[in-house]
């Protein structure tokens, strides 16, 4: 066992609602040390609701955002509502916002305008910034240098694209977080980034309920399943399973200023 960071999680989705208490025991016998939720649906509820249980568990800590998906769904009055939840001492990131051609359930230049509003909302909260690109990575590192947010920075969680898009983000500072995706067959891609990226700048996640890794590709994810996708990490790199979650852990702490936060926790 060796302590990990899940660095990208949504606990407060219904899929945990009956046996969350089960499922954070689980990831804590895991090694876990620390998990961030990630409350960015279609609404302001689950933004509130990963703020609230960040509040209860001492592990657990929040992100607040509206998922590029439901970027045409915000209203005006929603901004004032996340600013104030971005400030609150336990949510230690904006996000997810960005972009997601995929499935384009919100049309790219609402995707686009969302996207910068959130970037700035990061910057005036002192919060970094938790980015979802999806078959846009291109446009996603326009905005990207556009809005200065090397100055800022952030997280690309469950990297998805290229070496030459990783070379992009990196160049900007932000870190790179492999999802389970890094155990599947097909993943040679996602594997050669993973290798390519310096260790310093890494970050493994589950993204729960959803990527399971292998073994547990087609149940619901949950956080103590991160341990898989840091073994495929320390094996496409070549180093031991320690040093990996070592890295992969300080690299989070760092990266949303986790850790006199988690030496406070009684």
């Amino acid at each position: 066992m060796v302590p990990v960071i899940d660095s990208h999680c949504h606990l407060d989705f219904d899929d945990f609602a009956k046996d969350l208490p089960a499922v954070l025991e689980r990831a804590r016998q895991a090694g876990l040390v620390a998990m961030i939720c990630v409350g960015s649906g279609a609404d302001l509820a689950t933004a509130q609701r990963a703020a609230d249980l960040a509040a209860r568990e001492p592990d657990v800590f929040a992100a607040i955002g509206v998922h590029p998906h439901d970027a045409a769904k915000i209203e005006d009055d929603w901004w004032p509502v996340l600013n104030k939840l971005a400030q609150s001492p336990r949510v230690v990131a904006v996000g997810e916002t960005g972009l997601d051609y995929f499935y384009d359930h919100s049309p790219r230049d609402k995707q686009a305008e969302v996207f910068r509003r959130f970037l700035a909302l990061s910057r005036s909260a002192r919060r970094p910034f938790v980015c979802h690109v999806r078959d846009a990575h291109e446009d996603a590192l326009t905005i990207l240098r556009a809005e200065a947010a090397s100055e800022v920075g952030g997280v690309v969680h469950c990297f998805s694209g290229n070496l030459d898009h990783a070379r992009g983000y990196l160049d900007l500072g932000l870190d790179l977080s492999f999802s389970g995706i890094l155990t599947f067959k097909n993943a040679d891609e996602i594997r050669r980034v993973a290798a390519y990226t310096p260790l310093r700048s890494i970050l493994v996640e589950t993204d729960a309920p959803y990527l399971a890794p292998m073994p547990f590709r087609g149940k619901r994810n949950e956080p103590c399943f991160v341990v898989k996708t840091l073994e495929a990490l320390a094996s496409v790199r070549g180093i031991p399973l320690s040093r990996a979650a070592e890295a992969t852990t300080e690299n989070a702490q760092k990266r949303f200023a986790l850790l006199d936060m988690m030496r406070l926790t009684p």
